[in-house]
């Protein structure tokens, strides 16, 4: 198994193989507890402007996004774990667009297969890469809207290249990094309106979920499905 970690959008456009598009704060942390809230598929997309047409496709779908990581104005919820805790998710669809994340999904267009990475489910991610034992893992940080790199992307990429190498990193340590550095932004009060801190601690609670999300295509979509890591 040939592991490579890449960086940003330009990455994504590079990655081949097994890809893993990352974005711990907080795109792929967020559709993780999406699914676990009950909702049946998520729909990404890069631009705002996608994501009200398929609103107009299908009108019982939930908007979820942020530019700046702010909420889209219009949109039923931004990309914050915490704010999910006010909505009502069972079978429900989802539209989701955000700087980073979905467009890392959406660049790359030259994987084998597409999942999506996080700290939250990064135990599943192992274990699914393990049983799959592709030739080639692509590792896709894509940091800060996905221009500039960040540590928590970066971290997981080496979390995840660890563990399948057996030379694992300590998660503890990255974490203690992240309060006073990259992670810091979530914890600023003047950020709180639409990025709580306790996103902080939601996004890095190791292992919490047992699957993996990964991209398929069904007819004339290209749609994110929870697979439980069994």
């Amino acid at each position: 198994m040939q592991i490579e970690i890449l960086q940003l959008t330009e990455g994504a456009k590079r990655a081949t193989g097994s890809v893993v598009v990352i974005d711990v704060f907080r795109a792929f942390s967020t559709a993780c507890y999406l699914f676990a809230a009950g909702a049946s598929q998520i729909i990404p997309v890069e631009t705002v402007e996608e994501a009200l047409a398929w609103k107009k496709r299908l009108p019982e779908a939930l908007l979820l996004g942020e530019r700046h990581e702010r909420r889209v104005e219009g949109f039923d919820f931004g990309n914050s774990p915490t704010h999910l805790q006010k909505g009502n998710f069972e079978g429900k669809t989802v539209v989701m667009t955000t700087s980073s994340g979905t467009k890392g999904l959406m660049n790359a267009t030259m994987a084998e297969e597409l999942l999506t990475g996080s700290f939250v489910n990064a135990g599943a991610i192992v274990r699914y890469l393990r049983r799959r034992n592709p030739a080639t893992v692509s590792l896709v940080c894509m940091g800060y809207e996905g221009r500039y790199p960040t540590q928590e992307d970066t971290f997981l990429a080496e979390y995840i290249r660890g563990e399948l190498t057996g030379s694992p990193v300590d998660f503890q340590q990255m974490k203690a990094l992240l309060r006073t550095g990259d992670g810091a932004r979530l914890l600023n009060p003047a950020n709180s309106e639409w990025s709580p801190a306790s996103d902080f601690d939601l996004c890095l609670d190791l292992d919490r979920f047992d699957f993996v999300l990964r991209l398929e295509t069904e007819q004339d979509a290209r749609i994110l499905k929870k697979r439980l890591d069994i």
